[in-house]
């Protein structure tokens, strides 16, 4: 089953074992929270956590089937379940897989076991894989795929009731589709900041998104494309504030002109957009965003503005001039020569 169907079916019924696995933690971390909510409520005293690369599974499997201390039910967490793989990790002990397998036959009512694997698949062929596929409830919680970013932001507006106007909604595509737990932070950040039935718009997002130093740099060509030298050196004060030096400026820079200048010249040659990020081998809407700059550039033009990235990078790594400087000075010379 997947994220959204294990759940959903937490909210009807809670089983009595769980498979966990995948390698996306905001899912894994969400499903444990529903679960401790929905098995425990506010008391705790019945929560145990292992760690299968330190505790043999015959041992959690003996926890599991005793009875809870403070009544009502227990919630067992058991990570790394390292026997699921195809070449287990060695460890100190050996995890008698029998055990688990006995239980799954039969397992108590008053426990809970949730196994949490964070890997990409477990080795299917084994036994005790087939077995839990079979008695267990199996939550895949792998990263959603970049088709899927879209709905998963207007679902969260939808839970927000809040409306995200196009531009701010490619602003969120672009700088947090790789981020889910920062995606749903920085949304009831901005939720709480419109209100209910409030609306995000472009300028709000910009305002208010926590930028990273890749995606303050689309900003920052943002501004050289629109001739904002004010708005270019107030960005570039920021991504110094998060400790870039001018030199590593100039490396996001010449990436994100590189990147507009190939994404030109496939286009040129009639490759579509999903062979254009086949090709390079960056986040699709980084190819989505290059191509809508890159309609804003002659060919020659980009190629100048590499060249000037390039001597830029040259001073400074000679020290002909004072860093912050050069950059500025870089700055304008890069909207002199749209």
């Amino acid at each position: 089953m997947s994220y959204q169907e294990v759940k959903k079916s937490l909210k009807k019924q809670i089983a009595s074992v769980y498979l966990i696995y995948g390698t996306e933690s905001y899912f894994i971390e969400k499903l444990k929270s529903e679960l401790v909510q929905r098995v425990l409520g506010e008391d705790k005293d019945n929560l145990a956590v292992y760690d299968l690369e330190e505790t043999p599974i015959q041992e959690v499997v003996t926890d599991t089937e005793t009875y809870p201390f403070f009544g009502g039910q227990k919630l067992i967490f058991a990570n790394n379940p390292v026997f699921l793989k195809a070449k287990p990790d060695k460890t100190a002990f050996e995890h008698d897989v029998n055990t688990l397998e006995r239980y799954l036959s039969q397992p108590v009512d008053y426990s809970v076991l949730v196994l949490i694997a964070p890997y990409e698949k477990i080795d299917e062929r084994k036994k005790i894989s087939k077995l839990l596929k079979k008695q267990a409830t199996v939550a895949i919680c792998n990263p959603i795929r970049d088709y899927e970013v879209n709905k998963w932001i207007k679902d969260l507006a939808v839970q927000f009731n809040i409306t995200i106007e196009p531009d701010a909604m490619e602003i969120f595509e672009t700088e947090l589709s790789t981020n889910l737990q920062m995606l749903e932070n920085e949304l009831t950040k901005l939720a709480l900041y419109v209100g209910e039935n409030g609306v995000i718009t472009k300028e709000i997002a910009e305002q208010m998104i926590a930028h990273t130093a890749d995606n303050s740099s689309l900003r920052l060509v943002d501004a050289v494309i629109e001739g904002d030298l004010y708005k270019a050196i107030a960005i570039a004060k920021d991504l110094q504030k998060l400790k870039e030096e001018p030199i590593a400026l100039i490396g996001l820079l010449s990436f994100q002109f590189r990147t507009i200048l190939r994404v030109k010249l496939l286009k040129q040659k009639g490759y579509t957009q999903a062979q254009m990020q086949k090709q390079l081998g960056v986040h699709p809407y980084v190819i989505k965003i290059a191509l809508n700059r890159e309609k804003r550039f002659q060919l020659e033009v980009l190629q100048r503005i590499i060249d000037r990235l390039a001597n830029a990078d040259a001073a400074m790594k000679v020290g002909a001039m004072e860093k912050e400087l050069t950059f500025e000075l870089l700055l304008f010379d890069l909207i002199q020569t749209r």
